[in-house]
């Protein structure tokens, strides 16, 4: 009861209306440690100053083939997200996202973004490379990353960033049209002492049940996260940035 309750929490605090509207927050797996949080009554006004540190490091390799850890990225504001290079809705969905999130906070040094693939079987440096290409990245501030066995990969989403579980689909006319994986569209924002701040689901925000119910929800979460992105870089700035 107890871990079902702490993820409950963590989900419905970061955005409250999305949990409502979206009903994003089921099937929540159930290893979050419980905060001192309360719940969030506007997700475009609020949001919690802390929701949890991340344990453990991941090593991968980015887009450029060279070896890198999540750890490297402490002391910097950062966006973590799920992909693979042939999944539909992270091209169009997420792509998109992204690519705003990027050109608004790309100028700043403090500013990463980093894409982790739930498909490392077939994410290899090539393909990565040519996603990034695709998207306009820059490697030293938006990764592309390749963690190694797929397995692990998804247990470390799901265990240490509290992302929902990947699921790979069995269906052959599914797969052709969705890709091999179902997974989360989430982005997180983690702050300079490594620790998730909060959770925006924008892709879920675009859908057409979504806009029906609410047609100012995507703006709201948008808003929110682009205004958060800005306070944690606005915190221990360096000077004269």
């Amino acid at each position: 009861m107890k871990r079902n309750t702490t993820i409950a929490l963590f989900y419905t605090g970061v955005a409250i209306i999305s949990a409502a509207i979206l009903g994003i927050a089921f099937n929540l797996r159930s290893r979050l440690p419980k905060p001192d949080l309360g719940f969030i009554v506007d997700a475009g006004r609020e949001s919690s100053s802390t929701w949890f540190e991340i344990e453990k490091d991941l090593s991968a390799i980015n887009q450029e083939g060279k070896q890198v850890k999540l750890s490297d990225l402490r002391g910097k504001v950062w966006i973590a997200a799920e992909f693979f290079a042939v999944c539909p809705h992270c091209a169009v969905r997420n792509g998109e996202e992204l690519r705003k999130i990027y050109d608004e906070f790309r100028s700043h040094p403090d500013f990463q973004i980093a894409c982790i693939s739930v498909d490392p079987e077939n994410d290899k440096q090539e393909k990565l490379a040519d996603y990034a290409k695709a998207l306009g990245s820059d490697t030293h501030n938006w990764w592309f990353l390749n963690a190694g066995d797929a397995k692990e990969t998804h247990a470390y989403l799901e265990e240490q960033l509290k992302f929902f579980g990947v699921r790979e689909r069995t269906d052959p006319a599914d797969i052709e049209a969705n890709g091999r994986y179902a997974h989360d569209l989430g982005f997180l924002l983690v702050d300079r002492d490594f620790r998730v701040i909060g959770k925006w689901p924008l892709a879920d925000a675009r859908s057409e049940e979504a806009r029906q119910r609410d047609p100012d929800l995507y703006q709201k979460l948008k808003d929110d996260l682009f205004n958060r992105i800005r306070d944690e870089l606005e915190k221990n700035e360096t000077p004269g940035i």
